[in-house]
């Protein structure tokens, strides 16, 4: 058995789950799986959304250790799925490490949608929930325009190399900028329901969704970082959106 080939497949498929957006707890127990599937019982797993430490002992005592950085995060339930497919293969079959390492490759390399369909699911995603706050179609409709604007803002901030808390809250502030502008001219319009329901692509369920279960886990470290940086997150959105209210409302003088 090559304990060193073996030590970083495993590394780096609970990479892959991570910085997908999988919860800390299956990371770590798909990595114990492919251990215990390749004959290796003595393993020990760490990680916590930013890091990775991974480690066996051989037969002869020597143990074998790798550590990963995961520097950034983003949510992609298809490559969580695809990963999760695979380690359960993996168990299952036992085929060589070349195999799992081009899978690997294969699922990280996985393109997301066209850009134009990101744009129109986070207009349609603005729309949805402003008709679900109580807004009316006007407003779903400003909403989607808003939704629609907020996507290609995010998307140039990252290719900047922006940080995630200015993203969010450069992208809620446009957003919110539009409501309010829409609903000067318009009287009729609820720029309230119109900034919440566009907010709400921002708003971090999976991320909220996680920590809880992390907790729940008994990976309690890695709950409250997943907890510390939804609230980050929170706090980026209500910053933006409260600039937007201020600087819009002095500039038209109301």
């Amino acid at each position: 058995m090559d304990y060193d080939r073996l030590v970083n497949t495993a590394a780096d498929v609970g990479y892959l789950l991570i910085a997908n957006g999988a919860e800390i707890s299956r990371a770590e127990e798909s990595m114990r799986r492919i251990f215990r599937a390749y004959g290796a019982e003595r393993s020990e797993v760490f990680a916590i959304p930013t890091f990775l430490s991974v480690a066996v002992s051989t037969p002869t005592g020597r143990p074998v250790t790798t550590i990963r950085r995961i520097p950034s995060r983003r949510v992609d339930m298809t490559r969580v799925d695809l990963a999760n497919s695979l380690c359960r293969r993996v168990c299952r079959t036992t085929p060589d490490f070349s195999t799992v390492n081009r899978e690997v490759r294969r699922i990280a390399a996985r393109r997301p949608f066209p850009f134009p369909v990101q744009v129109a699911a986070f207009g349609l995603v603005a729309f949805g929930f402003t008709l679900f706050y109580g807004g009316s179609p006007a407003d779903a409709l400003v909403a989607l325009l808003c939704g629609a604007v907020m996507k290609p803002v995010c998307r140039l901030l990252e290719r900047l190399h922006a940080n995630l808390f200015f993203v969010d809250a450069a992208a809620s502030f446009v957003a919110a900028a539009i409501a309010l502008v829409f609903s000067q001219f318009f009287a009729h319009l609820s720029y309230d329901k119109i900034i919440i329901g566009t907010l709400m692509n921002l708003v971090p369920g999976i991320a909220i969704t996680d920590f809880m279960r992390d907790i729940i886990a008994g990976d309690v470290i890695a709950g409250i970082l997943r907890f510390a940086e939804s609230v980050l997150v929170a706090t980026a959105i209500a910053i933006g959106a409260g600039i937007a209210l201020t600087a819009v409302r002095m500039l038209l003088g109301v």
